[in-house]
């Protein structure tokens, strides 16, 4: 199923995440979105597109190491916590800001 962007859907989408937005920035990004689907067109044409494997870096680089990830200090919920202007129990209440 193909979603077609339309002035009316960015508006909506707008709407729902409590901005909005001018005729032009609108435009901009309907023009966004069909560069993207017009990309994800091409990549959808290769063929063979799942023999390909994924990669962590555009780019191949042969001396980059990722780093293995290691836990660190631990804080306590109080801790995080104690900087929170509204939270109840070990909760940290935020405004909603998506309907």
């Amino acid at each position: 199923m193909e979603i077609k962007f339309t002035h009316g859907l960015v508006d909506k989408y707008a709407k729902d995440l409590m901005f909005e937005l001018t005729e032009e920035e609108n435009q901009n990004v309907l023009d966004e979105f069909e560069v993207i689907k017009e990309n994800m067109d091409s990549i959808a044409g290769m063929k063979n597109i799942s023999d390909v494997e994924p990669m962590t870096h555009p780019l191949e680089y042969e001396d980059v190491v990722l780093r293995n990830d290691e836990v660190g200090e631990e804080l306590s919920v109080e801790e995080v916590l104690s900087n929170a202007k509204d939270k109840t129990l070990e909760e940290i209440i935020v405004p909603k800001v998506v309907e």
